[in-house]
């Protein structure tokens, strides 16, 4: 089955701008803060943010650990320089490190949710200073999966690229001037040295989007994603993340006791009050 996943670059664009600007302004702000990898992801919610709102009214934030490539590093500065922006580097080493030295065997994903959620920390401390909102920087392909830390990378005010699958977003980092060098490398949360999104999930981000594009924008049934010519393991390992992410995906459940529960009755558009 031939699956296309080409986007019209221009058209997201003017889409993803406008949504930016409108759901910052409408809440009484005009500036924004992003947390600057080096990855692809990041680079294109920034860049977004930049033509939305201009350059002097975008923080970016790079955030290294000890272990964290300086590639990163040194590509994140690489788009802070070709965009004009703002920025500042906070080292999170010795923030993480006072709790991971409580227990030395802690696990690399441990560590890792640790350096996430330190990062966004950061963000949010910076987004009061700087007066902006934080932008977030997750696609759906990692949303819809749960490639995500609760509190951590999935923590933000609004994300104009969250209904992109990893694929799209590649399609449009080229049509935003992204660099090649950022653009063309294996994709990679730096949470510690050596790991690779595709590694760590086991699969490649061109062959699972195409199977959520089946499984969730056109509802295909898993059985139907098999006869398409998925592999049925591999189709059921994807549903299976899905479904049992999405818990990741929603608001905390409150127990409803009153007849206006908050999330349930009692329910306001994002900018009601302002």
């Amino acid at each position: 089955m031939n699956i296309d996943l080409s986007i019209n670059p221009s058209l997201v664009r003017k889409i993803l701008t406008g949504f930016i600007r409108s759901e910052i302004t409408r809440v009484g702000y005009s500036r924004a803060v992003v947390n600057l990898s080096g990855g692809i992801d990041s680079a294109v919610s920034f860049a977004l943010a930049v033509e939305a709102l201009g350059a002097q009214n975008v923080l970016a934030v790079r955030l290294p650990y000890k272990t964290s490539a300086q590639d990163s590093l040194d590509h994140a500065q690489m788009l802070i320089d070709q965009l004009g922006c703002p920025s500042a580097t906070i080292p999170i080493t010795e923030m993480a490190d006072a709790l991971i030295a409580r227990e030395p065997d802690m696990s690399p994903v441990r560590k890792g949710n640790i350096m996430a959620r330190l990062r966004m920390i950061a963000a949010y401390d910076q987004s009061e200073a700087f007066q902006g909102l934080v932008v977030g920087t997750g696609n759906k392909t990692e949303i819809l999966l749960g490639y995500t830390t609760l509190y951590g990378d999935s923590a933000c005010a609004l994300n104009p690229i969250g209904d992109l699958y990893k694929t799209q977003v590649r399609q449009l980092a080229r049509a935003l001037d992204i660099p090649e060098a950022i653009v063309a490398k294996p994709p990679s949360a730096d949470l510690w040295a050596g790991q690779t999104d595709e590694g760590e999930l086991g699969f490649t981000y061109e062959e699972v989007d195409k199977l959520l594009y089946l499984l969730v924008d056109q509802r295909y049934r898993p059985e139907e994603c098999v006869e398409a010519g998925f592999d049925e393991a591999f189709v059921r390992k994807v549903v299976e993340r899905i479904r049992r992410n999405q818990f990741k995906r929603v608001l905390p459940p409150i127990a409803k006791l009153s007849s206006r529960t908050v999330g349930y009755d009692f329910l306001y558009l994002r900018d009601w009050g302002t």
